[in-house]
């Protein structure tokens, strides 16, 4: 998927990718809890909405950071993968928990589900 550019800033260029209020979140939540389904995203404590869910997951796949793909008996079920330019964000996401536990008080890295 080619995009405009707005800037040829790379900071505004990441921004207009990932840089709304959910895409992250669902980055996380592959990279860090392993969540693959749609259903393991809707039970996040953010609370994504499923028109949200959907619209970003669709735009992650688009522009190359996820791969989906079917599981089940149900063509329609999806498994959800992140891509060697997804996992490349970890350093970027790393850099983000670091930098939000030392400056904004109350704040603590979840422990991982143990379902």
């Amino acid at each position: 998927m080619v995009q405009s550019q707005r800037s040829h800033c790379p900071i505004a260029c990441i921004l207009d990718l990932i840089g709304d209020r959910w895409t992250l979140l669902v980055i996380r939540d592959m990279m860090f809890f392993g969540k693959q389904r749609f259903e393991e995203f809707l039970e996040s404590p953010e609370g994504i909405s499923t028109n949200i869910l959907t619209n970003r997951l669709k735009s992650l796949e688009d522009l190359g950071f996820i791969a989906k793909q079917p599981y089940g008996n149900h063509s329609r079920r999806m498994n959800y993968q992140l891509t060697e330019k997804g996992k490349s964000l970890r350093p970027v996401l790393m850099t983000m928990i670091d930098w939000g536990l030392k400056h904004i008080p109350a704040t603590m890295v979840p422990e991982a589900d143990s379902d």
